[in-house]
């Protein structure tokens, strides 16, 4: 179908981003990297792409990430594909559609928000092999789960089904396969429907805040919402709502 491995797609205001090797499991390699980072380039430069799910192609494998047996010499050189992803202005979600595993996990933990299917498990094996994450998990991980718990997981490298991932706070929701797209799709066109500026500004508000003290994030809460009465959007919230009519922002 094609010789690319990562395959983007719009749909209006929503852009899918597939992990396009499923003879592989999705592994990430050099190109896959390379790819994706190119694609998340040009969806910044896209002010009409206003959230983008990210998933991988087929029915059992979000990503098994990088191989390790294959990398161990020279896994430090491999490209980033989480650092690319977390950039990204507008709100992300992974549809985690199976195993996400290694770097696979990284790149899920890069996302804003994470939904997987039931059957899905997750994994940081590195140290099994004598190594640890390098693309972002010692850092993403315990401030979504909490330190106790990332622990657990990259000093054992244990693997953790769907539930456990949902009590934890790992993914958000678990549905059946047959769910998930749909979804993934229906939370972006909420989304998508709100104000680009007010969705990057949470988004600004949540990510900076956590290297914040709490007095400092409230700060920066208190701007950022100021600073949106000055937008156009803001005008045309409040113009909506005394015309009852669904608001058309245009990101200004």
């Amino acid at each position: 179908m094609t010789d690319k491995t990562v395959v983007f797609q719009k749909m209006d205001a929503v852009g899918i981003l597939m992990l396009y090797r499923p003879k592989a499991s999705n592994a990430i390699n050099e190109q896959v990297a390379e790819e994706l980072a190119e694609i998340c380039h040009q969806i910044s430069n896209d002010e009409t792409t206003k959230v983008v799910i990210v998933t991988g192609a087929g029915q059992k494998v979000f990503s098994l990430g990088a191989n390790l047996t294959k990398h161990k010499r020279k896994s430090t050189r491999l490209l980033s594909v989480a650092v690319p992803v977390a950039a990204l202005k507008c709100p992300t979600i992974a549809a985690i559609n199976g195993d996400a595993l290694g770097q696979g996990l990284e790149l899920a933990l890069a996302c804003d928000i994470r939904i997987a299917v039931d059957r899905a498990h997750f994994a940081l094996p590195h140290i099994t092999s004598g190594l640890i994450p390098w693309d972002g998990a010692t850092q993403r991980l315990l401030r979504l789960v909490g330190t106790t718990k990332a622990m657990e997981m990259l000093l054992t490298g244990e693997t953790i089904d769907a539930s456990e991932a949902l009590r934890i706070g790992l993914v958000s929701k678990v549905v059946p396969p047959d769910e998930l797209i749909p979804l993934a799709k229906n939370m972006a066109q909420t989304m998508a429907a709100q104000s680009p500026l007010a969705l990057s500004f949470a988004k600004e508000a949540v990510n900076k805040g956590m290297d914040l003290t709490l007095e400092q994030g409230l700060r920066l809460e208190a701007d950022l919402y100021f600073l949106l009465h000055t937008t156009q959007d803001r005008t045309e919230g409040i113009k909506a709502f005394l015309e009852k009519r669904p608001p058309q922002f245009k990101g200004k």
